[in-house]
């Protein structure tokens, strides 16, 4: 029974690993060849081949409902009701939309949108929305949140923003109560964690700000604010504890086996607290786990831990295949996994203080190689701050949380309890604050397969109960997570990388034993590009300073992020062409005409017109030599900035062309071209820009030169190997089923 389990649990993890899904036909004949496999007993194969199958099924279903090609970028008007809680922030409301509907075609059954500007939006309510309409598409970069995975799992099948709508029917429903019930969370004084303790009763994360997120992720603590399985399990544990408790007491009524009584009822807390928190897939998986280890704990503890692990892991990919596109899933099984392994086999009873360590301990070692293989920060403090954080917040906040929601009807008594909650989270972040100040969390660059295979061999050694011979040995293995082989470029030579940050830019360059970046992506509002994607791909190509970072000029698609890439690492020297207009904080050193430098064999040199007043003309061009192959960087240099570049003597020939203005029609002149004589543009902007970049006319001019163009909107970063004369590469070419290539 076990190995059949074990069988169909693979096969439905096998899909997070396929670059492409097989066609239909192949699913089907491969279904029916694992059931015919079952009278044979041959139930490894024949399971692993029905657990593939299904999964790969629903997967296709899911990309079949996105939005069609030919609806991409197209406004409609449709007809459909808001689902989940919306998200009101910086005057945008994001909120889902489902079982949307438009008289002239079919739309995917869920879609996620945005509403600049526009009214307060509620769960429940039926709109009919004017919306550009856009398939799933997401930043594709070396390390960052991978949002078009992110919307399968979801399964969202297109986004839009809305240009204008009318409510046709008032909230309704059990999620418009919930969203009432959020709107009275937030209009009680919690000292200011109002956001806080929703997120702690509803699952409603969007009240936590940008700094909170940063706080609880060096800390490793994110786990604690958005309601997971620990938050249902721990309802469930105290509810089964109480009535455990009362019974042992001799004050259970004698009639009611107490058991039973207690199973029934810690999954009936469960559940309630699912259902308000929204049943999101995370909530129903927690849901699922609880029901199982209760089930096994009344009828089945005889056939061990790992059994009951197993079946909620069936049940749950078998409810929703795509769940193992999410880090989520694969943290929380991995963290049940390793608290069966370390606790099912001890001896004695152990203090309270003692298994809350132990645990602390070997979850920040257990979990390492997830993390590591996830591309998610590392926080050494974890095990402090969770030995600190998961008492405080299961044994205070969760329960005076629910507890005045619950008595909300109740003058004063309901409010008072959630200002004593909101209270003890203002506490707990004040405390986390210096923890993090103290270490904050890790990144670690991208390792190579077998350093990744070694630290989770360690891992796993270490983990093991103490006495057996080799687990002092899993300390060796670890070590080389701390000082990794990573790839670098030979002298000479130069490793380039333009990332995938939308309408803006962010090249990064690396030699041997340098590293500088031009540019750094835009910021809009509390979301950074520069905190967001460009930092954590730096940091995951394993560099840990800058020597330079070049702005090229400060308007916010080039220099928007500077400041968090400047927070996050080592900046040794700023320059910019408009030094005046950056931050202080920044100490920008002017751009000049003929600075040039050498670093590990590589030539550098800047070029910045002197004529120029400010705005894109003052941008500072770069131009980067390695092995006689050039690559010029141009910032958002118009054609007059061209031509006084081409009659300033520098020399501006080069092989691969950062395309000026992000491919504007005020740019890109066929003078400048045919004097750089590029054999391939590298175009950096945003998928259905405002813009319209690139334009029309300077796509077909750059084909008209038979250049190779590499848009970063179609094919995510872009990777050029400097001085090796090699094609360039791109990310999205990489097989992912869930992306478009």
């Amino acid at each position: 029974m076990r190995t059949g389990i074990v069988a169909f649990v693979a096969g439905l993890l096998a899909l997070r690993f396929l670059p492409a899904l097989p066609p239909t036909w192949l699913l089907s004949v491969l279904a029916l060849f694992g059931l015919m496999l079952l009278p044979f007993r041959s139930y490894p194969l024949a399971f692993f081949l029905l657990g593939f199958s299904w999964a790969c099924t629903s997967a296709q279903w899911a990309l079949d409902d996105r939005l069609p090609p030919s609806l991409d970028g197209q406004t409609l008007w449709l007809e459909g009701q808001v689902s989940g809680l919306p998200e009101h922030r910086d005057g945008v409301v994001r909120f889902q939309l489902d079982e949307a509907v438009s008289r002239r075609t079919r739309l995917p059954r869920s879609m996620r949108l945005a509403w600049y500007g526009g009214p307060p939006v509620h769960a429940g309510e039926r709109w009919r929305l004017a919306v550009r309409l856009k398939r799933p598409h997401g930043l594709v970069n070396p390390q960052s949140f991978d949002y078009e995975s992110w919307l399968l799992a979801q399964r969202i099948g297109a986004t839009g923003t809305v240009k204008s709508g009318e409510r046709l029917r008032a909230a309704q429903g059990p999620a418009a109560w919930r969203d009432s019930l959020r709107l009275r969370m937030l209009q009680v004084d919690a000292h200011g964690r109002q956001g806080g303790v929703a997120a702690l009763v509803l699952g409603d994360d969007s009240g936590l700000a940008p700094a909170d997120w940063r706080l609880l992720q060096d800390t490793g603590t994110v786990h604690l604010l958005v309601i997971s399985g620990q938050h249902v399990a721990l309802l469930a544990g105290l509810v089964y504890a109480l009535v455990a408790g009362l019974a042992r007491w001799g004050l259970w009524p004698r009639s009611l086996p107490w058991l039973p009584w207690a199973c029934s009822l810690a999954f009936a807390s469960a559940l309630g607290y699912g259902l308000l928190a929204g049943f999101e897939v995370p909530v129903r998986r927690a849901c699922l786990m609880v029901a199982v280890l209760l089930i096994w704990r009344l009828r089945f503890r005889h056939l061990g831990v790992w059994l009951p692990l197993l079946l909620a892991l069936a049940g749950v990919l078998s409810l929703e295949p795509l769940a193992s596109l999410q880090p989520g899933f694969w943290l929380s099984f991995g963290a049940v996994a390793i608290l069966s392994l370390v606790f099912s086999g001890r001896l004695g009873a152990w203090s309270w203080w003692r298994t809350l360590g132990r645990a602390q301990w070997t979850m920040a070692v257990g979990l390492l190689p997830l993390l590591l293989a996830l591309g998610l920060p590392i926080s050494a403090s974890g095990p402090l701050a969770n030995l600190l954080a998961v008492p405080w917040v299961s044994v205070i906040s969760v329960p005076l949380a629910l507890l005045g929601t619950l008595l909300l009807p109740v003058p004063w008594l309901g409010e008072g309890l959630l200002w004593l909650a909101g209270w003890s989270l203002e506490w707990l972040f004040l405390i986390l604050g210096v923890i993090a100040d103290w270490l904050p969390a890790w990144l670690p660059p991208k390792l190579p397969l077998w350093c990744w295979a070694l630290a989770a061999t360690g891992t796993l050694l270490v983990l093991l109960p103490a006495g057996v011979p080799v687990r002092g040995l899993g300390l060796a293995l670890l070590v080389p997570l701390f000082f990794p082989s990573l790839e670098r470029p030979e002298p000479g030579r130069a490793e380039v990388w333009m990332l995938d940050v939308g309408q803006g830019l962010a090249v990064l360059v690396r030699t041997n034993g340098h590293a500088l970046l031009y540019d750094t992506g835009p910021r809009f509002g509390e979301f950074d590009i520069g905190e967001r994607v460009v930092l954590p791909s730096v940091r995951s190509l394993g560099v840990q300073r800058l020597d330079v970072m070049l702005l090229s000029h400060a308007d916010n698609d080039h220099a928007g992020g500077a400041l968090a890439v400047q927070r996050g690492m080592p900046v040794a020297r700023v320059l910019s062409g408009e030094p005046s207009r950056l931050s202080a904080r920044l100490e920008a050193d002017a751009c000049v005409a003929g600075e040039s430098w050498e670093w590990d064999g590589v030539r550098f040199a800047t070029w910045r017109w002197a004529d120029a007043d400010k705005g894109n003309a003052t941008s500072c061009v770069l131009r980067i030599e390695a092995n006689g192959e050039r690559l010029l960087l141009t910032g958002d240099i118009d054609e007059a900035a061209e031509r006084a570049l081409v009659g300033s003597g520098m020399t501006v020939r080069a092989d691969w062309l950062v395309a000026p203005h992000h491919g504007s029609r005020s740019s890109s002149s066929p003078a400048f071209l045919q004097a750089v004589a590029p054999r391939a543009v590298l175009i950096s902007r945003g998928r259905h820009n405002a813009f319209g970049h690139p334009h029309p006319s300077v796509l077909a001019r750059y084909r008209r030169f038979s250049l190779e163009i590499h848009d970063s909107a179609l094919t995510g970063a872009v990777r050029v190997h400097l001085g090796e004369w090699l094609p360039a590469q791109a990310l999205r070419a990489q097989g992912r089923f869930w992306r478009e290539k």
